[in-house]
């Protein structure tokens, strides 16, 4: 096998075009067989074999520099660079990530985990190369659903404009993780299919110089237009028009003709732009029909395509289900999405109200702000959107939504530690930097029915909310729960020993942590506290006893435990606090089960913990004792 041959892109230069044909089959199948055991990336990757396979052959990395947009497309990648033998443990904790990471490789150049960021940081690589007098090439690679981000187009302005030598490579495959929408996808639909457009309009010309008296004026008018259609319909213009260079478009899967236009582009000045077709999920036919549901897979049967696990209830799921029926009765309802349709459990409700939902591509900035104006217009918008993707709208929050105080709905999905994906993906930050925002609300469901009523108590409360919620199932259920009231928290159990304040999916975890003390005769109070913001003080003060303990799927830093803290320093309350979260730093990838044991947060974990705070409190009671004792 080829493969075997290549372990670094060196070995890539000695091999003809057919070699590399036979070694992209074997890369697809080696990808096929990882991913149907550890999950992760499909299509992306099957979708850049060969685009990966020509850049490594052409360029001289790492010495030429490829900037990866989002970065979940380079499994590919890590098999040419020295990584092929450790493609078993990707995403799993200690072994090799799902995204670059420059502690992993010298091929990986900058962290990548969120799209639309790539050209920017090339740019910047550029203009230091620049600087420092070097001569190496720099290679942004993006995909079109990622170049509709503002950030992205905002580059890309900046790099025409300045005249820089470097180059970026549209991977065009139609797709984002949801299918393309907008005004720049169909753009680029219109340039792939420019030469159907060349015949069918000298087959108009014929048919319009037919018409008698106005046929041949039609056509002059027209073609004093010439430049503006062309616009229109040759959108490569639009790129040139910025400063580019434009190539393209070319076959992603001809690894003679990449090589081809990537040797053009090496050999060219100032900036340039490959306009390069791929399909996604390439060479595996499930993923070929059903791109999206193999952007990012669990593991899966190679053969029937089936995913092992499937049919699960999960929060997003819930979520859906339970906006379609709110959508019934409110017409004023309205959802949004970033490009993740599917991913948040929005499918049903775009098919039954589609005249009420909008999908605005990868633009979170735009999406929050989109809210914001059907918001002042009288319309209710709840806008999904995975926790570590908000951060992207932080000042949309602020400028556009909290400080006219608008009723939008705000659902971080994926809220907490999702596990595999890493640092990029983990969605640890939200109601802390929510939480820093006038007039936001900020709860967390215990379970699936709280999730149902508090999206429910959400389109009814005319405030700005962020409801959050994380990826996977219920960790417990309960049959009820108390009304929602706006800053009212749940006393679930009482006890003398032990306070447990804990919020979202962690109030499962408290009452398990409850009942496995109360085997050693702990009595242990559990509230729910619903709400970070407004926060129940009141309930809190009524049940304070024993030792304080707040957990919560989120950062030590702003999170419960500091608001607790708050309440008891404003209170003058002198009483032990142990805070029992994920510390201030970011969390790799591994499963959710693993990182919670490693970072103390599984149920043994935490009864462990509160014993060994129990135990050292009654030895510093009894030293506290014997030194007034002794003093007196």
């Amino acid at each position: 096998m080829i493969i075997e041959k290549v372990n670094y892109p060196e070995d890539l230069k000695s091999l003809n075009i057919e070699e590399k044909e036979i070694l992209a089959k074997e890369i697809r199948e080696k990808i096929i067989e990882t991913v149907s055991e550890t999950g992760g990336h499909l299509a992306s990757n099957l979708g850049v074999v060969e685009l990966t396979i020509a850049l490594h052959s052409i360029f001289n990395t790492p010495i030429d520099k490829i900037i990866w947009d989002v970065g979940h497309q380079t499994y590919v990648h890590k098999i040419l660079t020295g990584r092929k033998n450790k493609l078993d443990t990707l995403r799993k904790m200690g072994g090799i990530a799902g995204f670059p990471k420059t502690n992993e490789s010298i091929y990986d150049n900058f962290n990548t985990g969120h799209s639309s960021t790539s050209i920017s940081v090339a740019l910047g690589m550029a203009r230091a190369r620049d600087i420092k007098g070097e001569n190496n090439k720099i290679i942004a690679l993006i995909g079109d659903g990622a170049l509709t981000g503002g950030m992205a187009l905002e580059a890309l302005n900046d790099v025409g404009s300045s005249n820089t030598n470097m180059i970026v490579i549209l991977n065009d495959n139609e797709m984002s993780i949801s299918k393309n929408v907008g005004g720049i996808s169909m753009m680029l639909s219109k340039l792939r299919t420019k030469s159907t457009y060349i015949k069918a309009n000298i087959k108009g010309k014929r048919t319009i110089s037919k018409i008698p008296f106005l046929g041949d004026r039609i056509i002059k008018l027209v073609q004093k237009g010439k430049r503006g259609i062309k616009q229109l319909v040759i959108p490569k213009m639009y790129f040139e028009d910025i400063g580019f260079r434009y190539l393209g478009p070319v076959d992603g899967h001809n690894l003679s003709e990449l090589e081809d236009i990537l040797k053009i582009s090496k050999e060219q000045e100032g900036p340039i732009l490959i306009h390069v077709l791929t399909k996604k999920g390439k060479g595996y036919k499930p993923a070929e029909d059903t791109p999206s549901i193999y952007h990012s897979t669990s593991k899966f049967n190679i053969k029937t395509g089936e995913k092992i696990g499937k049919g699960k209830k999960d929060y997003s799921k819930v979520f859906g289900e339970k906006l379609v029926k709110l959508g019934k009765s409110n017409k004023k309802i309205v959802a949004i999405t970033a490009a993740m349709t599917d991913g948040t459990g929005l499918t049903e409700f775009s098919k039954k109200y589609p005249k009420r939902f909008f999908d605005v591509g990868i633009a979170e900035q735009h999406a929050v702000g989109l809210a914001a104006g059907l918001a002042k217009s009288g319309l209710i918008p709840v806008v999904p959107i995975y926790s570590s993707f908000i951060q992207r709208a932080y000042d949309q929050l602020v400028h556009d939504v909290a400080i006219q105080n608008l009723p939008v709905v705000v659902c971080a999905d994926r809220a907490g530690i999702v596990g595999n994906d890493g640092e990029t993906h983990q969605g640890l930050l939200d109601m802390s930097f929510t939480n820093t925002i006038p007039n936001f609300t900020i709860m967390a469901p215990k379970d699936f029915y709280e999730l149902e009523e508090m999206l429910e108590f959400s389109v009814e409360a005319k405030r700005p909310i962020l409801l959050r919620y994380p990826r996977g199932g219920e960790e417990k259920s309960w049959d009820s729960c108390e009304k929602i009231t706006l800053g009212k928290s749940e006393v679930l159990r009482k006890g003398k020993d032990v306070t447990i304040l804990a919020i979202g999916k962690m109030v499962g975890r408290a009452t398990e942590v409850a009942e496995e003390l109360e085997k050693d005769g702990i009595e242990c109070a559990v509230i729910n506290s619903r709400f970070l913001k407004p926060f129940d003080e009141k309930t809190l003060l009524e049940n304070l006893s024993g030792l304080i303990v707040t957990i919560e799927d989120g950062t030590i830093v702003g999170g419960l435990g500091s608001k607790v803290e708050e309440v008891l320093v404003d209170n003058k309350i002198n009483t032990n606090i142990e805070k029992i979260a994920y510390p201030d730093e970011f969390i790799k990838h591994g499963s959710v089960g693993e990182i919670e044991e490693k970072y103390g947060l599984d149920t043994i974990s935490i009864v462990n913990n509160i014993k060994e705070n129990l135990k050292l409190n009654r030895i510093r009671n009894i030293n506290d004792r014997n030194y007034m004792k002794a003093k007196f």
